[in-house]
């Protein structure tokens, strides 16, 4: 005999309370939030400064470079140069050196140790820099991180503050996507978390054209940030507005030299006093 609920027989609800259950699971599957697609690294290893400047902009081969008196020669390196020998390249000139140390929220350089620490030992002055990503997320969360794998700052006389690459973006949309009061709020979220928790200013390395097709010629950073300009030329050429001047000129590709090459605007005593915390 079969026992009965509420009046009813049980044997008689049991396929239709499974059915039930059925459909249930099934409308919960229906209505899951689809899986959000990682963020792209695949050019990360190859992306560093001014790669996309020179794609977009060109490079003037063979120029010679203005007046070069009391400029001070250095370079910028990434992780597709390797290993670097740091005593070549001082015993060539250079005086200090950028290398980059993050992409994104997800990307490390993997020769960041040898190549920022050896230019260290070969008696060299040396800072680290981020490759913007403000198609992945905030500003300040990619400050953080960037703090967080070697971005810092340290007060030993032979290092320089961090430095924002902010340039054409390689995965997509040149500006990534965003308007032009977007993206300056981008860079204002990164540069103001890089001051709040380093204590000193950023550098913000871009091109004149760049920096004028995606934050509108923004001019609120020439008082705060020293500007590190690439253009690949003979002269400097035009500044974004807000800068009277460059701190740092990326004038050229490579060019047998590890790195890309580079003039501080000023004598040797200029790049000791910004990494002793001079602006």
């Amino acid at each position: 005999m079969s026992r009965t609920v509420a009046g009813h027989d049980e044997q008689r609800w049991r396929p239709r309370l499974a059915a039930a259950g059925a459909l249930a699971a099934l409308a919960s599957v229906a209505v899951a939030a689809p899986a959000e697609a990682s963020p792209d690294y695949s050019l990360a290893a190859t992306n560093f400064a001014g790669t996309q400047i020179a794609l977009h902009e060109g490079v003037v081969p063979g120029s010679a470079r203005a007046d070069t008196t009391d400029q001070t020669l250095g370079h910028d390196v990434s992780g597709h140069q390797g290993a670097v020998d740091w005593a070549a390249a001082s015993a060539g000139g250079a005086k200090f050196t950028y290398v980059k140390a993050t992409e994104g929220t997800g990307f490390v350089n993997p020769q960041y140790g040898q190549q920022y620490d050896g230019a260290h030992n070969a008696g060299m002055i040396r800072g680290a820099y981020h490759f913007a990503r403000p198609d992945i997320s905030g500003g300040a969360e990619q400050a953080e991180y960037f703090i967080a794998h070697g971005g810092g700052w340290r007060s030993d006389g032979k290092t320089l503050p961090g430095a924002l690459d902010i340039e054409y973006n390689p995965y997509g949309d040149v500006c990534y996507g965003k308007n032009q009061a977007d993206l300056t709020a981008w860079i204002t979220d990164f540069t103001r978390t890089y001051l709040a928790k380093v204590k000193r200013s950023a550098l913000i390395y871009t091109s004149t054209a760049w920096w004028k097709q995606c934050t509108g010629n923004a001019s609120g950073f020439g008082n705060t940030n020293p500007l590190w300009l690439a253009r690949y030329g003979p002269e400097v050429g035009e500044l974004p507005a807000g800068w009277d001047k460059q701190s740092i000129w990326q004038f050229a590709r490579g060019g047998g030299l590890p790195g890309d090459q580079n003039y501080y605007n000023g004598p040797f005593g200029r790049v000791v006093a910004l990494a002793g915390g001079a602006a």
